[in-house]
């Protein structure tokens, strides 16, 4: 059974509904995205960062997969699908994809401010300064914030090296390190970028573009593969 690997972004939950990262000119109640999303933020004012991040959760929550998120699912009839995802909701799981590496965290976990292993699901709780952990300190968002490290980026390196097919779904990729890992694919795999704007952003010869929305770009895609 021939290996998919899909990277997906913001693009393909933002057609759920939720918001990017940069919308509202990068603004979250006039604070700058990271002035709520950096280990210096939590350090400063972990209410205001808390407070950010359960307003995240409640409208992840609210949300549904999209017409992307259930086709991709569907690729799983037919071929070994890893879905390598930067976005922080479950709309992926929610779909029906069964292997979801988040790279940047999930909103549906909390964990320990000092021991970043001692991970809890919290599905749609909120998190409130004084709810401690099992080793007595207080939680934290299970979120890779700004100047923090990417844990699972060696991890999904294989992946990417091993798959048949790369499928890239609403991301610019000018975030580092997840950028990188176009750089580690196998010059014999086919590879497809689906995104409005996919002229603008990638200039990898190897990939076949597709400049459509996810909901409709990965549909006709999956529909392709699939014959």
């Amino acid at each position: 059974m021939k290996k998919i690997v899909v990277l997906t972004g913001a693009g393909i939950s933002a057609e759920s509904g939720l918001k990017t990262f940069r919308d509202s000119n990068g603004l979250w109640e006039n604070h700058k995205i990271e002035d709520v999303a950096t280990p210096q933020a939590w350090k400063a004012d972990p209410e205001m960062v808390l407070e950010f991040y359960n307003q995240r959760r409640l409208q992840a929550s609210g949300a549904v997969p999209n017409q992307a998120h259930f086709s991709l699912a569907n690729l799983e009839d037919c071929f070994r699908v890893t879905i390598v995802t930067q976005n922080v909701d479950d709309l992926h799981e929610r779909a029906g994809s069964s292997e979801v590496i988040h790279l940047h965290g999930e909103l549906t976990k909390a964990r320990s401010s000092k021991n970043p292993s001692l991970i809890y699901h919290i599905n749609d709780k909120r998190i409130e300064i004084g709810d401690l952990c099992d080793d007595g300190h207080q939680l934290r968002p299970h979120i890779v914030w700004f100047g923090e490290e990417v844990p699972l980026i060696s991890e999904v390196i294989p992946y990417f090296q091993r798959a048949d097919i790369i499928i890239v779904i609403g991301t610019s990729l000018s975030v580092y390190p997840a950028s990188g890992l176009v750089d580690y694919i196998s010059s014999n795999a086919d590879c497809y970028y689906i995104d409005p704007n996919a002229k603008e952003n990638m200039n990898n010869m190897n990939f076949k573009l597709i400049s459509k929305k996810a909901e409709t770009g990965v549909k006709e895609l999956v529909d392709k593969l699939k014959q």
